[in-house]
């Protein structure tokens, strides 16, 4: 029997190293398990990233579309007062040309150019999607002037009246987004998003200072309808639980919505405070047909203790009679306090503007006369900052005569609803391979990708590099696909070291160095000194 290899300097024998390929690493799989892994990758990507994103929406102008705004390239100052350059760019923008970067999504946004490759963004990120009228070619666009969009504190991650910093790990429960009548600049807010009890005057943590949030709920009614279950189970039943605020809370408990704010089945929209007082003639509409009774944000302290006990003795009744009980109050409050809009005499048939709400005649659009509009009818505007709720009809609530009509002519999406763009479906959306973004698609689709922005000799020998390497990579995947066998790191080591001529030399001096041993103080048979192992 011959004598074993000589230990190597780290103790180990020069077998060492040969006997690691055969051993599996603890997070080795199947080839099956793992290509089956990778379509559903794959499909996950194509479900949360649908749509196309082969161009830039700059070309096609000012859009009511989703929006994303990018902290990497255009990082907020320390201080909010500090100059800055807002930018936001397109759903294709936002993964080709940002992918790796630190995205905020503010969703829709009316009258917006893509910034992606304008001067707002920095000339080191330039779009990849439009086409260089220097070059020729798709990509490398920078420093193109940039379109008229208006901005709001939305753009540096900044949400609601409270003006914090969305993080969508920490943040709970749901947010509203205003109809927007108006910019910063013009005392609006610009579309913004708000939680529901900082539309009440609460702040957007009210609810931690209940009694009973965050303690185990059984299931309940909920007189708010579906829209979104959970918050709305929530909302019904927090007035009954009496223990102390001090429980932790689950993070899988949204906060139930906050006393005075509707039911989240009873509007579509709403437009928020700032936006009604730079617009104070649409205050007389509180109440009024399609708008809900004012939701004021300035609350008195004692309605906010009135509203908590009667929630909390209601919730004795049951879910069921306390959702009929605001029910009927919703019915008898509408029959009071909106007044008819039927008006006094019926008006000429002269420059008739049809108004399709129930109820509702068709009114004059004389502009020599007042007497048709709607407001002279409406009793006097609720004093205090509120918010206006309305459900899906409440354009056919407004009044269009001429006076009211310039005003609704000033903010477009009082007179129709808007048609948000949606980028078209991938085309390869359905197939087996298609739908797949440039970051998270496979390595072959990643290759083809990267090969349709090369020149043609670069890619015939990339094509012919890559069909090379599969074949020879076939027999060793196809091994493991049939028998099952788990594919370990090592064993993809070992494979390239084979391909790349390192087994070789790793035998060669195996063998030589137990030639050495052999031959007497580790000389091999060349006369030189050698050391097996590593």
């Amino acid at each position: 029997m011959s004598d074993p290899p000589p230990p190597a300097a780290n103790g180990h024998t020069g077998l060492s190293r040969s006997n690691s390929f055969s051993q599996q690493s603890d997070d080795s799989q199947t080839a099956a398990d793992f290509l089956r892994d990778q379509e559903l990758l794959e499909a996950d990507a194509r479900e949360a990233l649908p749509y196309s994103i082969d161009s830039c929406t700059k070309i096609l102008g000012s859009l009511r579309q989703n929006v994303f705004a990018c902290l990497t390239c255009n990082p907020p100052p320390p201080q909010p007062n500090d100059t800055w350059i807002p930018a936001g760019v397109c759903y294709a923008c936002s993964v080709q040309c940002h992918g790796e970067h630190n995205l905020v999504e503010i969703f829709l946004k009316r009258n917006f150019t893509c910034d992606c490759g304008t001067t707002r963004i920095p000339s080191t990120s330039p779009c990849k999607l439009r086409l260089n009228d220097a070059t020729d070619t798709k990509g490398g666009v920078h420093s193109e002037e940039p379109g008229a969009n208006q901005y709001n504190q939305n753009f540096r991650n900044r949400f609601c009246a409270c003006e914090c910093d969305y993080d969508p790990f920490q943040q709970k429960g749901t947010m509203f987004q205003c109809l927007g009548l108006g910019t910063p600049e013009t005392g609006g807010c610009g579309e913004d998003w708000y939680h529901p009890g900082c539309l009440v005057g609460l702040g957007p943590k009210w609810f931690e200072k209940m009694d009973g949030y965050g303690k185990a709920k059984s299931p309940k009614s909920s007189a708010t309808g579906s829209a979104l279950a959970t918050i709305a189970e929530d909302g019904e039943q927090q007035g009954g639980d009496n223990v102390t605020g001090e429980a932790a809370v689950d993070d899988d408990d949204d906060p139930p919505m906050p006393p005075g704010f509707p039911g989240e089945d009873d509007f579509e929209g709403f437009l928020c405070y700032k936006c009604v007082e730079s617009n104070p003639w649409i205050k007389q509409y509180a109440g009024i047909g399609a708008f809900l009774p004012a939701v004021f944000l300035d609350r008195p302290e004692a309605d906010w203790d009135a509203v908590a006990v009667c929630k909390k003795r209601k919730a004795e009744d049951g879910p069921e009679e306390e959702a009929e009980a605001k029910r009927v109050k919703k019915e008898t409050d509408t029959t009071d306090k909106a007044p008819s809009l039927e008006p006094a005499e019926a008006p000429s048939s002269a420059g008739v503007v049809s108004e399709s709400a129930e109820g509702v005649p068709s009114e004059t659009a004389d502009a020599s006369s007042t007497a048709s509009c709607k407001l002279s009818t409406l009793p006097p505007a609720p004093t205090g900052r509120f918010s206006l709720f309305f459900s899906d009809r409440f354009r056919d609530t407004l009044c269009h005569c001429t006076p009211c009509y310039r005003r609704l002519n000033a903010h477009p999406q009082l007179l129709e609803e808007e048609e948000a763009y949606e980028p078209p479906l991938s085309a390869d959306g359905d197939s087996q391979h298609g739908g797949s973004t440039l970051g998270s698609g496979s390595l072959l689709e990643r290759g083809e990708s990267a090969l349709r922005n090369v020149d043609r000799v670069r890619a015939i020998e990339g094509v012919m590099a890559y069909n090379h390497l599969k074949e020879q990579l076939k027999p060793f995947f196809q091994q493991f696909a049939e028998s099952g066998k788990a594919v370990g790191a090592e064993d993809i080591k070992a494979y390239f070291a084979k391909l790349r001529g390192d087994d070789t030399a790793i035998g060669d001096a195996a063998a030589a160095a137990t030639g050495g041993a052999q031959g007497g103080e580790g000389e091999g048979a060349d006369g030189r000194r050698e050391q097996s192992g590593y």
